[in-house]
């Protein structure tokens, strides 16, 4: 009797556990849904006021992909726009496809920033005196065009180092350059642009992937640091997005073309500081986190599959251009 007894206690209390844990799994899931309609539904039609951050947007990388975007869709809100980037005739391009598009002031500012820390005494003469509201670090670059391991990365001394100065350098150096005159306004906007391979390690995009990883760690540090001062430090993780950078894929159902995704991105001002920055890259971000666990990602055979895939597509990059070069002959 005693031990039916304690049989019916243990399984009672087996359904009390279990019963908590569905529900705990069921509220946990609820508020994920309910989050990521508020960050990428509604926000769509409550919008922040991004001229309320200050008159100026600061753009690095400005002159195509998702720095040109993001330099586009700020005007068309309404701020005036600094553009940084290397090439001083793309930056006067763009500089009058704003001016002419939406009627914004612009400056521009040419430098490179693969060079190293020399660069940043000059671009803070060029800002002074600008109420900067909001800065966009999107500048960046990999070190390969293709998957490569780490040793197989062309002209390795340097190309290490321009990454490095790119897509960390850029980073610190024009936050400090900008969040010291946030602070004294008590208010500002930092976006970083970081990536989906920072979700995990990516093997064959190695140091690409770890530089990504640090914008991450940085942004959200920084936005717990200074949010209690008026500062927002956004960090945004695209996951493919049509761009020089990615061979200017196709747009389709899981690429997003860099304008709609700079809209939908900057959507998510005031609703997120981590985010993916549109919901398709979300749900791709869910289902990858799922389906290809990081565990995966670091495995013999996953590495070997991304081999294989990445000699095929550079086998047909090359068939492209045999075919192109036989065209203009």
């Amino acid at each position: 009797m005693d031990t039916l007894l304690e049989s019916a206690l243990v399984l009672r209390a087996l359904v009390v556990i279990g019963g908590f844990t569905v529900l705990f799994y069921c509220c946990k899931f609820t508020w994920k849904c309910w989050r990521g309609f508020r960050v990428y539904v509604l926000s769509e039609y409550w919008r922040a006021d991004l001229r309320a951050y200050g008159q100026w947007a600061v753009v690095t990388g400005a002159t195509s992909g998702i720095g040109k975007a993001y330099a586009m869709e700020l005007a068309s809100r309404g701020l005036d726009v600094v553009l940084v980037s290397r090439s001083e005739g793309k930056l006067q391009a763009v500089a009058k496809e704003i001016e002419r598009m939406y009627g914004r002031q612009t400056r521009i500012i040419q430098t490179d920033f693969t060079e190293g820390p020399q660069i940043y005494p000059r671009i803070a003469e060029k800002l002074q005196g600008l109420e900067i509201g909001i800065l966009v670090n999107n500048v960046g670059m990999n070190y390969a065009g293709m998957l490569v391991s780490f040793l197989d990365v062309p002209d390795p001394e340097q190309r290490i180092t321009q990454v490095i100065n790119c897509n960390i350098l850029s980073v610190t150096q024009m936050t400090r350059l900008v969040l010291p005159h946030m602070a004294e306004r008590h208010k500002g906007l930092i976006i970083n642009v970081s990536s989906e391979a920072a979700s995990a390690p990516q093997p064959l995009l190695s140091l690409y992937s770890a530089t990504k990883i640090f914008v991450t760690y940085f942004s959200r540090c920084l936005n717990s640091e200074y949010r209690s001062q008026g500062i927002t430090v956004q960090c945004v993780t695209p996951f493919i997005v049509s761009t020089n950078m990615t061979y200017n894929i196709e747009v389709g159902a899981f690429v997003k073309s860099a304008p709609a995704y700079a809209h939908e991105a900057l959507n998510t001002v005031g609703y997120s500081s981590f985010t993916s920055g549109c919901i398709l890259h979300a749900l791709q971000h869910s289902a990858l986190s799922v389906f290809f666990p990081e565990w995966f990602r670091l495995s013999s055979f996953s590495v070997r599959q991304m081999e294989r895939f990445a000699r095929s597509h550079q086998q047909q990059i090359e068939a492209m251009i045999q075919e192109s070069q036989k065209k203009q002959n």
